[in-house]
């Protein structure tokens, strides 16, 4: 059978039907992961013990564990706890999950890089700890963190073709409904690939462009 190109662009009106919900999904994932590992850091900067073991290991466990099993865990032993969650939101909730325990590596990383001197002047002007982390600490932090931030995007997008194991019709799962009917595999994931690379590669453009904008801020 040779490769004939009319059948990728034909594949793909439905292949940008999926891409869509991968899109969706991945921004998702990549809302509450930030929201779930700010709220960490903040909590791991206490220094309560308790605290920082427990999110030891949920980091290790993340760490240690593939992402594939992480997704089936998730949509299937939730609900034996009785937490019920739909293939979506099981997605997306798996995706957030794995996403954090990096984000929060990257969190202290960036936090190393702001002067503790400010926090310690901010203090002593009797400044309380919400005002400290959302006026001086988190503006600066994100600031720093954009290249790594960005690229642990990339990777979440790249993740959720694994979600299709879980019957969310994203882009890898239409496309292999696709060829399981057209038979033109090759054809069909060219296509796939191609969707993919547009959409890592206009993250990683937007991200340069706001490392530019905050460089140019300090200059």
């Amino acid at each position: 059978m040779t490769f004939e190109f009319s059948y990728t662009w034909a594949a793909m009106p439905r292949l940008l039907e999926g891409a869509l919900l991968t899109l969706q999904l991945s921004a998702a994932a990549l809302f509450f992961s930030v929201l779930l590992a700010t709220v960490l850091t903040i909590v791991r900067s206490t220094g309560f013990k308790p605290a920082l073991i427990a999110i030891n290991v949920y980091i290790s466990y993340i760490r240690g564990t593939p992402l594939l099993i992480q997704i089936l865990l998730v949509f299937y032993v939730l609900p034996v706890i009785g937490l019920n969650l739909q293939p979506m939101a099981a997605g997306i909730a798996a995706l957030a999950l794995s996403s954090a325990a990096f984000t929060i590596e990257i969190m202290r990383g960036g936090l190393a890089a702001i002067p503790k001197g400010q926090i310690e002047a901010a203090r002593s002007l009797g400044l309380r700890a919400p005002v400290i982390w959302g006026k001086i600490i988190l503006p600066q932090l994100f600031n720093l963190i954009i290249p790594p931030l960005v690229n642990e995007f990339t990777l979440v997008i790249k993740g959720t073709p694994l979600v299709s194991v879980i019957t969310v019709v994203e882009l890898m799962r239409m496309a292999q409904q696709m060829y399981n009917t057209n038979f033109r595999a090759a054809e069909v994931l060219l296509g796939v690939a191609f969707i993919f690379f547009v959409m890592n590669f206009a993250l990683s453009r937007f991200g340069d462009h706001l490392e530019r904008r905050n460089a140019a801020k300090l200059a």
